[in-house]
């Protein structure tokens, strides 16, 4: 992975401010793939004492983001759905692997398994992205 394959994920992420706050690390950030890893502290929790599906949600947008964004163009979502498979508790350690399953012209379609510090599968999230006009 070169410098410039990388330097629009890292743009983008240095001005990420929620993935910043919630204590998001980038493990890996390829064209087309990328890992992002979030321990689930205690306010991260519903009234249930479970991680927010909010939140799952937002680790496995955060790796469709980066995966998505493989050039200097900017491509945001288009649209999104997830469907949880196993609830978490605040100490555990989830992490988001994106990977691209289809890109033609403007549109992009790509699949985000969210797997906890066992390896267990937590989520499964399907994004639809959608390349703008706009450059970084």
């Amino acid at each position: 992975m070169t410098e410039a394959a990388t330097a629009p994920n890292r743009a983008m992420m240095q001005r990420d401010l929620a993935s910043a706050a919630l204590g998001m690390v980038v493990e890996h950030d390829d064209p087309g793939h990328a890992v992002v890893s979030m321990r689930v502290r205690d306010d991260m929790t519903n009234g249930f004492g479970i991680t927010h599906g909010g939140l799952v949600f937002t680790l496995a947008d955060t790796a469709f983001a980066i995966a998505c964004n493989e050039d200097e163009t900017v491509t945001v979502a288009a649209g999104a759905d997830i469907t949880f498979l196993k609830s978490t508790v605040a100490g555990q350690t989830l992490t988001a692997t994106a990977v691209r399953r289809t890109r033609s012209g403007r549109t992009g379609l790509y699949d985000v398994s969210v797997v906890d510090e066992h390896g267990d599968a937590v989520a499964e999230f399907r994004g639809r992205s959608l390349s703008t006009n706009r450059t970084l």
